[in-house]
């Protein structure tokens, strides 16, 4: 088989959509979603966090339903474009659902990402703020008046475990994280540094 037949097969293997329309420079503005029960959406969040900061960008960084206590934060204190906010301690939601901390913990974050759109950031991140529909912190309206917000202006990444259909039509860009295996569920711990 020649070599140029076997990089065709691939292309069709792992790219499987063709490109349409006219190449051009979008700009800034776009969405991104990144969701699914795998690992590695925050993180993803992360990297695109510090390559715009390395571009000169101002980066809001949003943190939902979680407590400040990552690791990451510690190098975000450091980068003096990437600005972290989180609400502050966020506990587990139990069987019995949300209790009022999350209620707040949620619309506070939210108030967070909204005044930095104000303020013209160039990109922000609301991390698991997907999640925080699942459990009825945020409303799906909410979510979508964000989008139009940032449209065409602020670059938008938002994560969480899963993504409504409406969502991911709206978006630009979309990610869905596949878990094939964790050392989870054969009895690890969350390690510092590297799980959170």
């Amino acid at each position: 088989m020649h070599f140029s037949t076997i990089r065709r097969e691939a292309g069709s293997i792992y790219y499987t959509q063709k490109r349409s329309g006219l190449i051009e420079d979008k700009g800034l503005g776009l969405i991104h979603i990144y969701y699914g029960k795998g690992v590695g959406k925050t993180t993803r969040a992360i990297g695109l966090s510090v390559r715009a900061a390395g571009d000169n960008r101002q980066v809001d960084f949003v943190q939902f339903m979680k407590s400040g206590t990552s690791s990451e934060v510690v190098i975000f204190k450091k980068i003096p474009n990437i600005a972290y906010w989180c609400p502050g301690k966020h506990p587990f939601i139990m069987s019995h659902g949300p209790a009022t901390i999350q209620y707040e913990h949620a619309a506070k974050a939210l108030q967070f990402a909204l005044e930095a759109i104000d303020r013209r950031t160039h990109l922000v991140v609301c991390d698991e703020i997907l999640s925080a529909v699942i459990f009825d912190l945020l409303k799906k309206e909410q979510i979508v008046d964000l989008i139009e917000r940032c449209r065409n202006k602020i670059e938008l990444v938002m994560t969480g475990i899963d993504a409504p259909e409406e969502f991911i039509k709206l978006a630009d860009y979309v990610t869905e994280f596949v878990q094939v295996k964790h050392p989870y569920y054969s009895g690890a711990r969350a390690r510092k540094g590297i799980e959170y």
